[in-house]
C-alpha cells in the first residue's frame, strides 16, 4: 500500500515497466506526487472563471491547448522549430494524464493530443518524438502506438532517444517510422511485469490479523495481507501473457520483424549497439547530427506553391537528380549495420526458389520496395513466371534498351506500349525498348503509371 498517487496506480497491476529502473521510477512518482499535490488547484482550474476553457483555447475547441503567455504551457508545450514539431516523451508514462512535466511524467493524452494538432498544423512538416522514459501504464499505451503508427503515413514521425526507451516508451517509439539513439542510449525491455506485496508475516509480528468479511470467492484474492495463492498467481499470469502478445505483435508490426525475434529478446535491454544489431533501432549517433539528418531528408514543402516556375522546375530537376542517385547507391542506413542488414535483404529475395523464374520481378521487389525476404518469397511466388518475350526482347533488343535508360526516355504508358502507328513512326531500337518496358510491366507489375490520353 501506498499514500503516493502516482505509485498507487501500479499497485496490483500489470505495467510496462523496466525492473531495473526501480531507482529512476520511484523518485519521478515521489517528485511528481508532490508537484501534484502542492498544485492541484491550479491544474484543476477548468473549473475556475479565471481560466476557463473558452478563455485560454488556441487551434482546438475544447480548450486543451492553452495560450502561449499561460502558465499552463509549460506543461501542454507545443514546440515548432524549423517546420519540426517536437513532442517530449519524458519520464513516467501515465493514463487519464495530459500534462508533461519536468522529467518526471508524460500522459499519453498530451502525446496523443500533440501529435493530432501537429498533422493539422501546417507550419509542422515533420514530427520528433523526444523519448527519454523507462516506461509506464498499460492502459492508452497501445491505442497512443497506434495513432503514432498511422500519422507516419500522413507526415514524417521519427523518435529520439538521448538515454533511454524501454518498455511502454519502446511501444511508442517502435510505432514511429525511425528510431535513433545517442550513442550511449539504451532501448528494449519488451515485457509486462505485476508485483505482489505479501505482508502477511510482518502483520503477523506486529500482533495485526486482517479478516476480510466478502461476497464472492475470489473477492479479496490478491490482497496484500495473505500470501499469493497458486490459482490467483495462474490468473496474473494470463494476464500478464495477453498484454505480451499484444505488446510483441504490435513491435514485429511497427518494426517490420518477425514476432520470434520480438520474443527472443525476452524483454532485454540493450545498449545502442546491441539494439542496432537486432533491428530494434533505426540509427546511432550523435543527437545534433540525427536530427539534422532528419530535417535534411524531411525539407519544408510549404512554400512551394509561390515558388516561380523556374524555381519549381529547378527543384524538381534536382530531386529527379537525387532520388536517380539514390536508387544506384541503395538506400544508406547510415551505419555499417544497417547496409549490411539491407544488402542481406535484396540477396535472399534473389536467391530464393520463387525468383529464379521471376529475375526481374525479384529485382524490382529487392529494390524498390521494403518487404521482408519471406513476404517478397510470398509476393513473388504469387506473380506469373516470365515468359520467353521477355527473354526473346532481352536478347534481341537489349541495345535498344540500354541506349533508351541512358537517355532517359522512359515516359511509356499502357497506351504508348499498344500503339501500332506509334511503334512504325519510331526507330526500330526504340520500339524493341517499349516491348521489353511492356513485358516487364506485364510480368512484374511495376512499370511506369498510365496517363490520361
Amino acid at each position: 500500500m501506498t499514500n503516493n498517487t502516482i505509485l498507487s496506480r501500479f499497485d496490483k497491476v500489470p505495467a510496462l515497466l523496466n525492473p531495473n529502473s526501480e531507482s529512476w521510477f520511484e523518485a519521478r512518482a515521489q517528485a511528481l506526487s508532490e508537484f501534484l499535490n502542492a498544485n492541484i488547484k491550479l491544474l484543476s482550474a477548468d473549473n475556475d472563471n479565471t481560466y476557463s476553457p473558452s478563455g485560454r483555447a488556441v487551434d482546438n475547441d475544447d480548450g486543451y491547448w492553452p495560450s502561449e503567455d499561460s502558465w499552463l504551457s509549460a506543461y501542454r508545450p507545443y514546440n515548432v522549430m524549423n517546420g519540426t514539431l517536437h513532442i517530449p516523451v519524458k519520464g513516467i508514462l501515465l493514463t487519464n494524464f495530459g500534462y508533461t512535466i519536468s522529467d518526471w511524467a508524460t500522459g499519453y493524452e498530451y502525446v496523443c493530443r500533440a501529435l493530432s494538432r501537429g498533422l493539422a498544423d501546417s507550419a509542422v512538416e515533420r514530427i520528433a518524438l523526444r523519448v527519454d522514459s523507462g516506461g509506464g501504464a498499460v492502459a492508452e499505451c497501445f491505442d497512443c502506438a497506434d495513432r503514432i503508427y498511422a500519422a507516419r503515413q500522413v507526415k514524417p514521425v521519427e523518435t529520439f532517444v538521448s538515454e533511454n526507451a524501454y518498455s511502454a516508451a519502446y511501444a511508442l517509439a517502435s510505432a514511429s517510422s525511425a528510431i535513433n539513439l545517442e550513442r550511449t542510449a539504451g532501448a528494449g525491455s519488451i515485457g509486462v511485469v505485476i508485483s505482489h506485496m505479501d505482508m502477511s508475516k510482518r502483520m503477523e509480528a506486529m500482533g495485526v490479523n486482517i479478516t476480510f468479511v466478502h461476497a464472492g470467492k475470489h473477492k479479496v484474492d490478491g490482497n496484500a495481507y495473505a500470501p499469493l495463492s497458486d490459482e490467483m498467481k495462474s490468473r496474473l499470469q494470463v494476464r500478464v501473457d495477453e498484454i505480451y502478445d499484444v505488446f510483441v505483435s504490435q513491435v514485429a508490426r511497427n518494426r517490420g520483424l518477425n514476432e520470434q525475434v520480438v520474443r527472443d529478446t525476452e524483454a532485454r535491454i540493450y545498449s545502442a549497439a546491441e539494439a542496432l544489431s537486432l533491428g530494434l533501432v533505426s540509427q546511432v549517433g550523435p543527437m545534433d547530427e540525427l536530427l539534422s539528418s532528419f530535417e535534411a531528408d524531411n525539407p519544408q514543402e510549404q512554400e512551394q506553391p509561390t515558388m516561380s516556375k523556374e524555381n519549381t522546375d529547378t527543384s524538381a530537376a534536382e530531386n529527379e537528380a537525387a532520388v536517380t542517385e539514390a536508387r544506384a547507391e541503395g538506400r544508406k542506413a547510415g551505419i555499417a549495420e544497417g547496409i549490411a542488414a539491407e544488402r542481406e535483404r535484396q540477396k535472399t529475395i534473389r536467391g530464393c526458389d520463387a525468383a529464379k523464374t521471376r529475375p526481374i520481378a525479384a529485382e524490382n521487389v529487392a529494390m524498390n520496395t521494403d518487404m521482408s525476404a519471406e513476404d517478397a518469397e510470398k509476393f513473388l511466388a504469387n506473380m506469373p513466371e516470365e515468359t520467353t518475350m521477355l527473354e526473346e526482347a532481352t536478347t534481341t533488343q537489349s541495345g535498344s534498351f540500354e541506349q533508351a535508360m541512358a537517355t532517359g526516355n522512359l515516359d511509356l504508358d499502357a497506351n504508348v506500349w499498344k500503339s501500332e502507328q506509334e511503334d512504325e513512326n519510331a526507330n526500330e531500337g526504340q520500339a524493341g525498348a517499349n516491348t521489353l518496358l511492356a513485358a516487364r510491366k506485364a510480368m512484374t507489375g511495376f512499370g511506369p503509371s498510365n496517363k490520361a490520353a
